[in-house]
């Protein structure tokens, strides 16, 4: 076969799951809204479960429900029969996937739902099928023409958009953010873009506090020793007034006026760039790119005149955040 017609099965494959996807998002109804309801206020564990393709499906959806928030594992349908079916309690919402619903694993299954009085969402294309009239919230999704009319493809792109719209429908109800989302998300490239300034901030003994009323000749070896190029300038129980950066310092020195004798409060800038702990540490590095500084206040923006942390630009590029 010749090469260029490989490039044009991809685009047919393509063409077909886009069609298969416009179609489904025509289909999306008031049930969409009442499956996100439920699977949001769950009390327990939402489990999902598929034959063959959907089964795979299945897992994926879980583990995306699971990483917004919503305790979620699959479970085989072959293996349910014969005994995983006790992983499922009463207060759990089950969510069956098949494209016919008629897959002969699925029929006990549904049994033991409607047996234990088991939410059952089913996401299905066969209104007549045994799952569709079983289930308690009905997702019909559209029929769909398979890749050379029998391969399981644009019915399981179809089954995995859905999921994904279910968990970030999911995820927005219930108010899931960045910072929920790091904690679920601690280890590997994404954990590091998930940083918080918090999570890498300097603290304690190592800010570089000086009082405004401090002289600069003293104020210069607090520079010195804590080595960040800045001094945070601090009034009465360490309310934050203002900022010394060795820019400044430089710029001072330079105009030969009796400069060590000078209080700190007559070189600093008032008004210091703050960032808040929880902002994430790529926009702190973002706010420094464009300001064209190194260093930021960090507070708690309940309390904002209180310094609890000074982030650098070298801490957050050693975190591999980019």
């Amino acid at each position: 076969m010749n090469k260029r017609k490989f490039i044009s099965i991809a685009k047919d494959v393509i063409n077909l799951e886009i069609k298969a996807l416009q179609n489904l998002k025509k289909n999306i109804n008031q049930s969409f809204n009442e499956a996100v309801f439920q699977i949001a206020n769950c009390q327990s564990k939402v489990i999902l479960c598929g034959v063959g393709k959907s089964g795979l499906i299945a897992s994926k959806i879980a583990a995306t429900l699971a990483s917004v928030g919503t305790p979620s594992f699959s479970i085989s349908a072959s293996e349910a029969s014969h005994g995983d079916l006790g992983m499922i309690s009463k207060k759990d919402i089950l969510v069956l996937i098949s494209n016919s619903g008629e897959t002969t694993e699925l029929k006990n299954i549904i049994k033991y739902a409607k047996r234990n009085k088991i939410l059952l969402i089913g996401i299905v294309s066969k209104r007549d099928s045994i799952l569709h009239k079983s289930a308690d919230i009905k997702l019909l999704t559209p029929r769909a023409n398979e890749a050379e009319g029998i391969v399981p493809t644009a019915s399981t792109t179809i089954q995995l958009a859905l999921g994904d719209c279910l968990a970030i429908a999911s995820m927005k109800y219930k108010k899931f953010g960045k910072l929920d989302f790091k904690k679920l998300h601690p280890a590997g490239s994404l954990g590091a873009q998930l940083k918080t300034v918090e999570d890498i901030m300097i603290t304690g003994s190592k800010i570089p506090f000086v009082n405004e009323n401090l002289k600069m000749s003293k104020a210069l070896k607090i520079l010195s020793e804590k080595k960040l190029g800045i001094l945070v300038v601090i009034k009465n129980k360490q309310r934050t007034t203002g900022i010394v950066t060795d820019g400044q310092i430089r710029r001072f020195t330079e105009k030969k006026i009796n400069f060590d004798l000078l209080p700190v409060k007559k070189i600093m800038t008032k008004k210091p760039i703050l960032i808040d702990k929880n902002e994430l540490a790529a926009k702190a590095l973002e706010i420094m790119n464009n300001k064209k500084i190194t260093s930021l206040i960090v507070v708690n923006k309940k309390f904002p005149q209180k310094t609890i942390g000074v982030i650098h630009v070298h801490t957050i590029l050693q975190t591999n955040i980019l």
